[in-house]
């Protein structure tokens, strides 16, 4: 997470969206400076920020979830930057039971040569959300990951901010296809329409046209808001515990 007192805006980073590009970008020229850690929640904020900072810009990002699973896919099929093998940084990311969800499902796609469809078709099997559902439709803006560099230039504007350059690109997923799309086989096709509608139609963000049918049944958007409050209780009371102490204090990950 990422304030700036100077001129007042907190930018609220999750995972996967761009987020490490801009939040480094605000830190080295527009006067932010990281507090708590790094995918802290608004709502964690909000316990430790004064009156004033309430009152700051609030903005984040979101990712279409068709490209965020490829890009989650990758990360994992090629070790990104030795995350899951470096002594050092698996150590860290032990402490962490969602980060050895992760390593877990690292070891599996290794061993077993796993290809998208195979891994899609295993871990997305429940409807979809992250943690903007928690704060991201109360936000002053939500820059989306597709229009990444425009949104940005947006985000300054609506803040005031005099833009000194473009964005630099961080953090880009190796080995993957530039169009996401062309990963998702027929059988990753019909799950994705499942476990991923309610929470595009909740972000308006369309499935291909040639995908075919893509409404949303009242059973899966039923289901959709049942694990959407079970993971609210997570992401609002018990996440903060499933990291280590160094990290929840604000030292980078």
């Amino acid at each position: 997470m990422i304030i700036s007192d100077k001129y007042k805006y907190v930018f609220i980073q999750l995972p996967r969206t761009g987020s490490t590009a801009i939040g480094r970008e605000l830190c080295r020229l527009y006067d932010g400076k990281q507090i708590l850690y790094k995918h802290s929640t608004y709502h964690e904020f909000i316990k430790v920020a004064s009156e004033e900072q309430k009152n700051y810009f609030v903005f984040s990002c979101i990712r279409n979830p068709l490209d965020d699973a490829v890009s989650r896919f990758f990360k994992l099929k090629t070790n990104y930057r030795e995350r899951y093998t470096d002594p050092v940084k698996l150590k860290r990311r032990s402490q962490n039971f969602v980060e050895r969800i992760e390593t877990r499902l690292f070891h599996y796609i290794q061993e077993n040569d796993v290809d998208f469809e195979t891994f899609f078709l295993r871990v997305y099997r429940i409807p979809y959300n992250d943690w903007s559902s928690l704060d991201h439709d109360e936000f002053d803006f939500v820059i989306r990951f597709e229009n990444l560099q425009e949104d940005f230039d947006r985000a300054l504007e609506l803040i005031g901010i005099e833009q000194i350059r473009s964005l630099p690109v961080r953090n880009k997923t190796p080995k993957r296809r530039s169009n996401y799309l062309t990963h998702y086989t027929p059988a990753a096709m019909k799950r994705a329409k499942r476990v991923f509608g309610p929470y595009m139609k909740q972000w308006g963000y369309d499935f291909p046209s040639g995908w075919g049918d893509a409404s949303i049944p009242w059973w899966n958007q039923a289901s959709f808001k049942f694990f959407t409050l079970l993971r609210t209780v997570y992401w609002k009371y018990l996440r903060n515990l499933a990291y280590p102490e160094d990290i929840r204090k604000g030292e980078p990950v």
